[in-house]
């Protein structure tokens, strides 16, 4: 697909194609960012690799044109990734434009594509609609109460645990795709890995994928927090984790009680 736009606009200084980077879930990852100016998301992690989320929003537009988008895809080292992930600086499916974006890029590298998604637009049918054409997407489910997910997510105004966890639902209800769970684990929400796992069971996935925050949270906004996982050049604070005993323990409770595969960050491998 070509896209027949004036591109005159398009930033010489900022791109929506960064990496590859390496992902520990799916190897050499080509990132696309549909956000860009700023961070932007419906979430406010007290994990995230980019920090403070600048803009806190639910509303779905376009952020970043398509045109844009091709302009940075073929000046790109897309050729190198073994995926093309849709994520940067904030929730991918905020973007108007997701659809006509997953289908150039899949158009023009012949690569697979995964969306990594903090499930709180899963509830619109139009977002659903837009993943479709997404090879695997990744849903974030850190909390299994209410207040684990305020604690945990710092969600904007109207997002609950409950419409998370249908919007899930809604999600494999209608697509074909590979559909995973990213379940962040920190001290703060060891407790509820027990009603995590039962909300595993309501969900049915086709993969878990246990992690822990290993990159430090970003102490301001810098656009090359989205895919630096080396050293940083900007201050940053260094997050608790899971160690790796406590991710087995995690591991060995969720495949006691679940029966769906479990890809864990310090072992990386289905088990």
């Amino acid at each position: 697909m070509t896209i027949q736009s004036d591109i005159a606009d398009v930033s010489a200084e900022k791109s929506s194609v960064y990496g590859p980077v390496h992902s520990w879930r799916v190897g050499s990852s080509l990132g696309i960012d549909m956000l860009l100016e700023t961070s932007t998301c419906s979430f406010n992690c007290i994990y995230c690799q980019l920090g403070d989320i600048q803009l806190k929003t639910a509303e779905r537009k376009i952020y970043v044109s398509t045109a844009q988008l091709e302009h940075d895809l073929r000046r790109s080292r897309w050729e190198e990734a073994d995926i093309i992930t849709f994520s940067g600086s904030g929730e991918p499916t905020l973007a108007l434009n997701l659809a006509e974006a997953i289908h150039l890029v899949k158009e023009y590298t012949h690569k697979p594509v995964m969306v990594l998604t903090n499930a709180t637009l899963l509830h619109d049918p139009a977002v659903i609609q837009d993943l479709q054409e997404a090879d695997m997407v990744s849903c974030k489910l850190d909390a299994a109460t209410e207040a684990g997910l305020k604690q945990m997510n710092r969600p904007v105004a109207g997002v609950s645990l409950a419409s998370i966890v249908s919007g899930i639902q809604n999600l494999k209800a209608h697509y074909t795709g590979k559909i995973s769970l990213q379940c962040m684990f920190m001290p703060t929400n060891l407790r509820e890995v027990e009603q995590m796992a039962e909300l595993i069971n309501d969900i049915q996935p086709d993969e878990v994928q246990l992690n822990t925050p290993k990159r430090a949270y970003p102490l301001e906004w810098h656009l090359d927090s989205r895919g630096n996982h080396g050293d940083k050049p900007y201050p940053t604070r260094t997050l608790r984790t899971v160690s790796p005993p406590e991710a087995e323990d995690i591991e060995a409770l969720l495949k006691a009680k679940t029966s769906v595969p479990i890809l864990s960050i310090y072992k990386k491998e289905p088990c």
